[in-house]
């Protein structure tokens, strides 16, 4: 793509369209599903997400054209007694069975008895479970196709960080004289911690070329400003492709920032990975 902000640094952007994987399930959510999919051998896969987690509508698409039970577990048992948004509804539409608890409750769902409490209280006792954001070993082994896919197409591959699953397979696959960069949407400084713990459970160890850049998160999950938005809307006009604002937006922000610093050297393609488009 041709776009003056990087090529006035002698730098190439190529944006890999993960977001045309599938109309439901989309890019890295395909990714990281479908090996859990085929881990759970036919049983009901239960998940975890907030009241707009791109996660739960993807499990429970996933469940409806795979023909698997889905239970999704919302943080925020007030939700429970309101009219279902239009995520959640999307999710009931594609046969999720929707269980709130309360956000307490929500935020121990690591611990062995607290998650047993929830599956029993979600009729979900023998329910395969895959964690909030979908990041485990068989999605970190999903993903690092991903970075298969990219071999020497570029030198630097950038990807939003949500959980860290998508990059603890994307650098996995890439080829040696790659690095994936990336961008985290989280405020916290936990998450190269968590990636490395996911490349352990899969690989054995830290695996690749990869490293973080945590400053351009905008506040954290979910959050935005007015800067943003207008990045976004610039880049949509500049290239006719629309922007999905709490993850791709905050990666080609951070892309552009980068390069501006002086942060790639000149002749250096980067390929930046669009992992999801606007929910309508």
């Amino acid at each position: 793509m041709t776009d003056g902000r990087f090529e006035r640094h002698g730098l190439r952007l190529l944006l890999k369209r993960d977001d045309l994987i599938h109309p439901h399930l989309i890019g890295n959510k395909w990714r990281k599903l479908v090996p859990n999919i085929e881990a759970a051998r036919g049983r009901p896969l239960v998940t975890f997400g907030g009241a707009y987690s791109n996660h739960l509508r993807a499990t429970a698409a996933a469940g409806r054209l795979l023909g698997v039970p889905t239970v999704g577990v919302v943080r925020g048992q007030e939700l429970a007694d309101r009219p279902l948004n239009p995520s959640l509804a999307r999710c009931a539409a594609d046969g999720m069975r929707l269980h709130f608890v309360d956000r307490s409750t929500y935020r121990r769902k690591a611990e062995p008895g607290a998650l047993a409490a929830i599956l029993g209280a979600a009729g979900a006792e023998e329910a395969y479970v895959v964690p909030e954001g979908g990041s485990n070993g068989a999605a970190v082994h999903g993903c690092r196709a991903l970075g298969e896919e990219l071999r020497g197409r570029a030198d630097v591959v950038a990807v939003a960080c949500g959980t860290g699953g998508t990059l603890a397979g994307l650098a996995a696959g890439l080829a040696a004289g790659q690095r994936a960069l990336g961008v985290p949407v989280l405020r916290g400084g936990f998450l190269e911690r968590d990636i490395q713990t996911l490349q352990e459970r899969a690989f054995g160890g830290r695996t690749g070329s990869w490293s973080l850049d945590e400053r351009f998160h905008f506040g954290g999950y979910a959050r935005t400003t007015p800067e943003l938005h207008a990045f976004a809307e610039d880049f949509e006009d500049r290239h006719g492709l629309l922007v999905e604002r709490l993850y791709v937006a905050k990666l080609l922000y951070g892309l552009v920032a980068l390069a501006d610093e002086g942060a790639f050297a000149r002749g250096t393609t980067i390929a930046a990975v669009v992992t999801g488009r606007p929910f309508p």
